[in-house]
């Protein structure tokens, strides 16, 4: 065994050498107070909290632009102020995606399919917070959070509605109806904008990333920051390719080739364009992916999806890493290796930056442990907020951190 995480160990050093590494070390004004909750979209709660009220966009039905069910998207907006008046944040929410007539069904009916099932008011920290300790590089910038309803990370396109469950596909007119409508409340004198997104809204940051800009002014600087996005094509345990057929399904009932990059669609199978190791090379916009090499997501869902483990052994192990036995370990690095050689296989890009933890985690650049605390993530000593606002406004010259930690550690974050 000592031999094989030696092997490992070596591997990994492979991988990322030419890339520099290092181990993880693990406002508003009181004025608004006063604001009725009914003329202030911005709800505060307690001195840590920030609510933010939903704004549902019926003007996007006209469109088609709808949820699953049919009913219009939504998004929560938070103004900036200041120096950030002329500065954007459009953060896409994350949860998954549905495949199939009756799993999309089955989320039609909830929060992740329906504006009807939603809460009216949602969270806005870390990256969305609006004070200077919790968020000081954009706290005072607009920020947008965009609810997500569509099932295919903002990709789909079908007219035709389907006629048993009367279901809507039409996930890329909800991302164009909302730019739209954001542009109008002041996006198009915006100097400075960034999309961002986690997990499924991490991909869909990805995939959006160039169609974003389009959205923007010309003089604009424009970026996209991707959390929890980079997705492989991994095979599972047993050596399955279950996230590529998956992929295959979503692409394929969402019409969603007709909107991923005729680029990459023109030289492979269009569902191959849904994972970032192939539409990267493609994506002009400057791009900051955050991930964990050990993400949690991919470790339950592509390496040893819930079909491969009947018995629930691997329950535990998936939710901490201190749960995993000796062998599991073996595994969960084993992949780790396998992201990193993924990752090390996209091209060279001046304007891409990369923060890549041992973190056995998935996606938090909401939560402020993980964006900006004592207890965050550091790599070359800077947080993920640090690092990316170093990225963005180009203060710095190296902007590849990647952790080279040669096992998955729970980095406790809350």
């Amino acid at each position: 065994m000592e031999h094989v995480l030696k092997t490992l160990i070596e591997e990994t050093r492979r991988y990322v050498a030419p890339i520099e590494f290092c181990l993880t070390k693990t406002t508003h004004l009181l004025a608004l107070l006063a604001c009725l909750q009914v003329l202030c979209p911005t709800v505060l709660s307690g001195a840590d909290e920030l609510y933010v009220n939903i704004t549902i966009l019926e003007s996007a039905t006209a469109q088609g632009a709808v949820c699953l069910d049919g009913n219009p998207p939504a998004y929560h907006l938070d103004r900036g102020h200041g120096s950030g008046v002329r500065s954007w944040i459009v953060y896409l929410d994350g949860g998954g995606w549905c495949n199939s007539i009756p799993d999309c069904f089955d989320r039609s009916t909830k929060d992740l399919g329906s504006t009807k099932r939603m809460e009216q008011r949602s969270s806005f920290n870390g990256i969305l917070h609006n004070t200077s300790e919790k968020n000081p590089e954009f706290y005072n910038w607009n920020r947008v959070r965009v609810k997500y309803c569509d099932g295919s990370s903002f990709t789909g396109d079908v007219e035709q509605v389907d006629p048993d469950k009367k279901l809507f596909f039409r996930g890329a007119r909800i991302f164009k109806a909302i730019m739209e409508d954001l542009w109008s409340k002041g996006m198009k004198n915006a100097k400075n904008a960034i999309l961002c997104g986690t997990s499924a809204g991490g991909l869909a940051t990805i995939l959006n990333c160039d169609e974003f800009k389009s959205h923007l002014p010309n003089d604009a600087t424009v970026k996209c920051v991707a959390d929890a996005g980079f997705f492989i094509n991994g095979k599972t345990a047993s050596g399955a390719s279950y996230i590529e057929e998956m992929y295959r399904r979503i692409v394929n009932l969402h019409g969603s080739a007709k909107n991923l990059p005729s680029a990459c669609t023109s030289v492979m199978e269009p569902s191959l364009c849904f994972f970032p190791e192939n539409i990267i090379p493609y994506i002009q916009t400057p791009l900051f992916i955050i991930n964990s090499v050990y993400d949690t997501w991919q470790i339950n869902n592509i390496l040893v999806p819930s079909y491969l483990d009947p018995q629930h052994a691997w329950n535990d192990c998936g939710k901490n890493i201190n749960n995993c036995t000796f062998g599991q370990r073996i595994i969960v690095q084993a992949f780790g290796v396998e992201f990193l050689k993924t990752f090390k296989g996209l091209p060279l890009s001046f304007t891409r930056g990369y923060f890549l933890t041992s973190c056995y985690s998935h996606g938090r650049i909401l939560t402020a442990s993980y964006w900006f605390s004592s207890s965050s993530p550091r790599l070359l000593h800077k947080t993920i907020n640090e690092a990316v606002a170093d990225w963005y406004f180009e203060r710095a010259g190296f902007h590849q951190y990647i952790d080279l930690y040669p096992c998955a550690r729970d980095c406790m974050l809350s």
